[in-house]
């Protein structure tokens, strides 16, 4: 019985539990809460994610009420993976937050804190399985109002500003999402994808309707203001500057990865991918935005000397390796999209932890404060070196594979000229990653670092963990690679 309706527990388990979190006595019993639930979702994920992996989707009707009269949420092989890494990165980073918040968020709202994060949660797992078109806005708003006030809680003053740009921002983004959807179900008078795909992919004359056409174009500038696709992408440096390091490691992995989800949903699911990169012209577009993604974001994060700041300019770019891969228009290029987002989010999540216990200590993120701290903290600048270095994309790290993945499918589309982009946006990457390595290990340590230690326990062993991840999946690479041939081989033929 329970595991037949994993599908609904998935998202009702952490909704119903951020109420309960909101009251809770101490901040001690809502971490504790929240971890458990956090886990208890991680477990769900890898059960789902197994089950369509060595069988078939499976397809949940709430209630018992079929579509399109009921909703459905709906597992295969591509929302299961981006489940399993929204769950695990809450596992993970809920352990994080116990000491992380201590300076960060005032005592008084912890357990509100806690409970906001399951909200975000259940938000984007909510997106990940529901097969209702409407339902992923409500989800999209779920996550996204749980997120401003996750930024806003935050002591600094700049959280209130970079949390009210968000809103403003994704706001706008959620309006152009409900347009389009709103224009689908004007012409279908369905909100079920896979009644939506039915009526317009595999209807010519209903692809060559303005009003289709319209609303593909509503829901990629809504999505691509979700997703920070440059030039979009002007909440995201602010938002992950301010916000408490716990919240930037969360969503730096996960919030950007389930919208980019969304997307190729709609893409391939709803539209189909011929006419909307071919016949719409999306692949050339996608292509021209993240090249300069790549290049822009890498090239003002060198200059940063806020390193979380220097981190959110390194997403940017990151983001546009993803698209790249997504443009492409073949398997291959699919697949290197699909490993990016997981080994993105493992080096990105722990870039973010790493800093965030430098700010433990030093009460800020600026590049002068790490001079010196890798004798201090030689575990946190290990693991900030080990993330790093997967960014770059050195061998025997994820970040390696992802890479990979993409030039081989860059070379077989011969595009020579994004190939050398590719090449020479890597060497970007190692230079804002290296001034921070310099810095921490090779200047004289700053006076007052003289008497600082390793984090917390709690906030160094979840860290370690991902550091390792990202090295585990670099060399042990089978699981996550046959994970992504899958999903491209099923995206495509759809």
């Amino acid at each position: 019985m329970i595991i037949a309706n994993l599908p609904a527990l998935q998202v009702v388990i952490p909704l119903l539990a951020a109420p309960i979190c909101a009251f809770m006595p101490t901040k001690r019993v809502a971490w504790i809460l929240t971890v458990v639930v956090s886990f208890l979702c991680l477990i769900i994920s890898l059960n789902l994610a197994y089950m369509v992996f060595n069988g078939s989707p499976i397809s949940y009707y709430m209630g018992g009420w079929k579509p399109p009269f009921g909703i459905e949420y709906r597992v295969d092989m591509l929302n299961s993976f981006i489940a399993v890494i929204v769950s695990g990165v809450a596992s993970v980073t809920s352990i994080y937050a116990y000491n992380s918040i201590d300076d960060e968020v005032e005592r008084s709202k912890q357990p509100v804190f806690f409970a906001t994060f399951l909200l975000c949660v259940a938000g984007l797992l909510g997106m990940c399985f529901t097969n209702d078109a409407f339902n992923i806005y409500v989800f999209l708003e779920i996550s996204s109002l749980s997120t401003y006030a996750l930024i806003a809680m935050g002591k600094d003053r700049r959280a209130l500003i970079a949390s009210f740009e968000y809103l403003v921002l994704g706001t706008i983004g959620a309006t152009f999402f409900l347009i389009g959807i709103g224009l689908l179900y004007m012409m279908t008078g369905t909100l079920n994808i896979s009644d939506l795909s039915l009526r317009v992919s595999q209807s010519p004359l209903m692809l060559d309707m303005t009003p289709i056409k319209a609303a593909l174009a509503f829901l990629t500038v809504g999505l691509a203001l979700k997703i920070a696709i440059f030039p979009l992408h002007l909440w995201l440096t602010n938002a992950y500057t301010n916000a408490p390091s716990f919240i930037s490691a969360f969503l730096s992995a996960t919030a950007t990865k389930v919208s980019i989800y969304i997307l190729i949903r709609i893409i391939f699911s709803i539209f189909g991918y011929e006419f909307a990169f071919t016949d719409m012209d999306l692949s050339k577009i996608f292509m021209t935005l993240a090249v300069i993604a790549i290049f822009v974001g890498s090239l003002v994060a060198i200059y940063q000397r806020n390193i979380k700041r220097m981190l959110a300019y390194s997403s940017v770019a990151q983001i546009g390796y993803i698209i790249l891969g997504i443009s492409l228009k073949n398997e291959l290029g699919n697949s290197a999209a699909v490993i990016h987002l997981f080994n993105h989010a493992l080096a990105k999540a722990t870039l973010f932890m790493a800093v965030g216990c430098v700010v433990y200590r030093l009460g800020n993120a600026r590049l002068e404060s790490f001079s010196g701290i890798a004798k201090k903290m030689p575990i946190t600048v290990g693991a900030f070196v080990v993330a790093g270095l997967s960014l770059v994309g050195v061998p025997f790290t994820g970040g390696f594979i992802s890479k990979w993945f993409l030039l081989n499918a860059l070379l077989d589309a011969n595009l020579w000229p994004v190939f050398i982009a590719v090449l020479v946006s890597s060497l970007l990457a190692l230079i804002y990653i290296w001034r921070v390595v310099e810095t921490a290990c090779f200047k004289k340590c700053h006076p007052r670092n003289k008497k600082v230690q390793e984090a917390p326990m709690l906030m160094v062993l979840p860290m370690v963990l991902m550091a390792f991840a990202t090295v585990f999946f670099g060399i042990y690479t089978e699981p996550v690679i046959d994970f992504a041939l899958r999903i491209s081989e099923y995206l495509f033929s759809l």
